[in-house]
């Protein structure tokens, strides 16, 4: 694993985006070590007092798009005049209309280029996060690049990056956006998945349904976005599905049970019934391990509570998949390979010892019971 360096090491004049670089080449098909932190410009923004949003949420972000006016206007200013511009102002990080308003009245090259030499040579965040909002006010595919790169810094540029390759989707943007998930994290990974699902990449489609959730509690935002963006029912109800996608369905579903207040629930997904029928029954035809045993459980739990009631079952529906779940369990291969797990201290299979076991009367963990 890589060590970053810390923020003395990289010297004042690193910019964002050859911080994002140098940390991506380091790994190249992996997240960012922490996301990238410390940033080049830690030192100039720890401690201090952050400029807060504006109470009045509709004003976010007016104050940059004054500052952009001013400096539009001005047919000698050059983009490196507003290397520092926005330190002392509140920056939207997420897509914002005031920040649009002003790109659009501006010639569209003269936008993307001062867009372009912020995102590439910025050393303060601030100001790399206008250059990206300015990037995703237009669409050239010749801009990928620097966006997927900067967007590698997801918790800070995640919101803009994917949106501004959202926009070149038909352009190179959707194979940007599949390249960009692989490779982050938490909120980043969020605003990644969204975009893709907005879009419907048909190429996207392979990668929602196997490896969009990576287990984060952050997934509950998006989880059942992919379940209907990606037609999971449809994949996961054919004939002989690979072992990824029945791995995934069960890790989404389990998301999904878990999703009240934050995203799609089971009992607000209509095709629920079905495709939990439909992972049943094939998580019952592979080799058993210890996720499999986790999430067969979990789900097991979530059916035997009153918010699956809520489901849209056929007569028997909830019943039937129930004892499906516990059957898997009570086997007796699972059962070997759920106590093996707990013998090598799995903190999987301990948390479920402790948090499920009893309820569920697994047998697995029933004492004398071999």
């Amino acid at each position: 694993m890589s060590v970053t360096p810390e923020p003395g090491l990289l010297g004042p004049h690193m910019s964002l985006f050859d911080h994002a670089l140098r940390m991506h080449r380091e790994e190249p098909d992996a997240p960012l070590c922490r996301d990238g932190e410390p940033y080049p410009d830690d030192g100039q923004h720890r401690g201090r007092k952050h400029p807060r949003e504006p109470e009045d949420r509709r004003r976010g972000g007016a104050d940059v798009a004054a500052v952009l006016d001013m400096h539009f206007a001005d047919p000698f200013a050059v983009p490196g005049d507003l290397a520092g511009a926005f330190h002392d102002i509140y920056v939207p990080i997420h897509p914002n209309e005031h920040i649009m308003a002003a790109a659009c009245r501006v010639d569209a090259e003269r936008v993307r280029a001062t867009g372009r030499w912020l995102v590439q040579h910025a050393t303060d965040r601030c100001a790399a996060t206008v250059g990206l909002a300015l990037l995703t006010t237009v669409w050239d595919d010749e801009d990928i690049e620097l966006i997927k790169t900067i967007g590698l810094l997801s918790n800070r540029f995640g919101p803009l990056a994917a949106r501004a390759l959202e926009r070149r989707s038909w352009r190179g943007g959707s194979d940007a956006l599949l390249w960009l998930a692989e490779r982050v994290t938490g909120w980043g990974r969020v605003y990644v998945v969204e975009s893709l699902c907005t879009i419907g990449s048909t190429a996207a489609r392979p990668w929602l349904l196997r490896r969009a959730c990576d287990g984060d509690y952050l997934n509950r935002y998006f989880a059942g976005k992919v379940a209907a963006a990606a037609h999971l029912q449809e994949a996961i109800t054919a004939a002989n599905p690979d072992s990824e996608l029945v791995d995934h369905t069960g890790l989404l579903l389990t998301i999904m049970a878990d999703s009240g207040g934050t995203g799609i629930t089971l009992e607000h997904y209509p095709p629920a019934s079905a495709v939990l029928e439909a992972h049943c029954e094939h998580a019952g035809r592979l080799e058993p391990s210890v996720e499999r045993f986790v999430i067969a459980a979990q789900l097991a739990e979530h059916l035997r509570h009153s918010a699956a009631e809520r489901i849209a079952w056929p007569e028997g529906g909830r019943e039937r998949i129930l004892s499906g779940y516990l059957s898997l369990l009570d086997r007796d291969d699972w059962c070997t390979v759920a106590r093996a797990g707990l013998a090598a201290g799995d903190p999987r299979v301990t948390w479920l010892v402790e948090a499920l076991a009893p309820s569920l009367g697994l047998r697995a963990f029933t004492v004398n019971d071999e």
